[in-house]
């Protein structure tokens, strides 16, 4: 499953997937303050990339909320992995901004590395708890907003685990697209 919208030279796309296995220049990891493998999209990365990963993760302080880091690849199709920790999910009044600085300093981080393309996983909505919809809307449009004006970067992927994940994305761009 996937959905394609272009804007201007850039395409956004929304894919079931894997983000390990994407070939995008750089992949997301939606990674803890430490920095630490974890469990789920941090882990699999982890996994996938070899203990490289982790050795360079050691050096780099850990990561504040809505930070971006930058490491290498390791054993991964993509050459570089951007690390940025989302808000566990409180329902409070900051939690859709942390969440945007974690979309926009990692897009950031990418233009800064002539990264040109990058898959994203939906940051915050497995075990930090932030509602799918909410962080689907907060995602796309960050990232609509951030090609919209940095069209060196080519291609973001969003890169949804589950196909009930990519619904709620693919209804969120509609409803975007056409305000």
């Amino acid at each position: 499953m996937h959905v394609t919208h272009k804007i201007g030279n850039s395409i956004l796309t929304l894919i079931t997937g894997d983000i390990t296995t994407q070939d995008t220049e750089a992949i997301v990891n939606a990674a803890n303050n430490e920095l630490t493998p974890g469990g789920g999209v941090s882990g699999a990365i982890h996994r996938a990339a070899g203990p490289g990963l982790w050795e360079e993760c050691k050096t780099k302080g850990g990561c504040s909320t809505g930070e971006a880091k930058l490491t290498k690849g390791y054993n991964l199709g993509a050459k570089y992995v951007i690390h940025t920790v989302g808000p566990v999910y409180s329902g409070s009044a900051g939690d859709p901004r942390k969440l945007e600085n974690s979309y926009r300093n990692s897009l950031a981080l990418a233009l800064k590395t002539n990264i040109k393309s990058i898959s994203f996983p939906s940051i915050s909505t497995g075990i930090f708890g932030y509602p799918v919809e909410k962080a689907s809307i907060i995602a796309l449009e960050t990232i609509l907003d951030f090609i919209k004006e940095h069209p060196e970067i080519e291609l973001v992927q969003m890169v949804l685990f589950s196909e009930a994940g990519f619904s709620v994305y693919k209804s969120s761009l509609e409803k975007i697209i056409k305000e």
